[in-house]
């Protein structure tokens, strides 16, 4: 199958918009499914995510049931590491700063394997480097970093975060030098 009429059957299968406030149980149901509680989002900070910073939530939703499927999620800065302060407190948010701190990637297991993340993550870049935001940071496991790696990002090796008692790698994508 082509690249086009793979990219057809991805905006025929889901719909890819900013989330809606009635959705922060959806998105938090999402993260503790996608992520150990360890590092799982609670529903209280997810909420204050949302209220902070709905526009950079990006939701990919099934739409034959009309539910939120994936999501990427994050919170705009002028810093230019990730801490684990931006997991815990939305307030850390500056709605025009030049980076963007990517919070999760979520997709939902029985939706994996299929390209929905890999779409999520480039429209997500896409619409940040349109918006002028200079690059996008993350961290992630050492599992992860080769997936990462094929999104555009490259390995910083480990971060300053030790969010939910882990090592983890510091990842960025220039956008916009």
């Amino acid at each position: 199958m082509s690249k086009e009429n793979t990219d057809k059957k991805m905006f025929e299968r889901y719909e890819f918009r900013n989330i809606h406030m009635e959705e922060i149980s959806q998105a938090a149901e999402i993260e503790k499914i996608c992520f150990p509680p360890n590092e799982a989002c609670t529903y209280k900070h997810m909420e204050e995510r949302i209220k902070k910073a709905k526009e950079l939530f990006l939701v990919a939703v099934d739409r034959d049931t009309g539910k939120i499927v994936g999501f990427l999620n994050g919170l705009a800065t002028n810093r230019e590491h990730l801490t684990d302060d931006f997991f815990e407190d939305a307030d850390v948010h500056e709605a025009e700063g030049r980076n963007i701190m990517l919070l999760g990637l979520d997709v939902l297991p029985e939706y994996r394997c299929q390209g929905l993340a890999r779409e999520l993550m480039r429209q997500y870049l896409e619409r940040e480097k349109q918006k002028g935001r200079k690059r996008v940071v993350l961290t992630c496991l050492p599992d992860k970093i080769r997936m990462y790696e094929k999104f555009g990002f490259e390995d910083h090796g480990i971060g300053e975060s030790v969010w939910g008692g882990e090592a983890w790698y510091e990842m960025s994508s220039i956008l916009n030098e």
